[in-house]
């Protein structure tokens, strides 16, 4: 458990394939997480989440081929932080999240 923290009771999540797989769901039974799936074809219950997914997957998980997972998580490192810190967001008067 993270320290200090907990785990959360619920979690959220589209219907993409990258949150609908099996370790997913038997970590969240693990550790007492109710997984709450949007409805198909409604993306509009969680378009936060839609919107960083799909922009997630267009700009590093399309556009790179991985040989190794230690690649995907240098990259989508370095992503994190240039979208969280430097990338203007238009929601918040095009100022970064930080």
């Amino acid at each position: 458990m993270p320290p200090g923290r907990g785990y959360p009771e619920k979690l959220g999540a589209d219907n993409g394939p990258e949150l609908t797989s099996v370790k997913l769901a038997d970590w969240a039974e693990e550790h007492g997480v109710v997984l709450e799936f949007t409805q198909s074809g409604k993306p509009t219950q969680n378009g936060f989440v839609e919107r960083f997914n799909q922009t997630y997957r267009n700009e590093v998980l399309n556009a790179y081929v991985f040989t190794r997972l230690s690649e995907v998580r240098e990259i989508t490192e370095s992503w994190l932080i240039e979208y969280k810190e430097e990338r203007p967001h238009e929601s918040l008067g095009n100022l970064p999240p930080v």
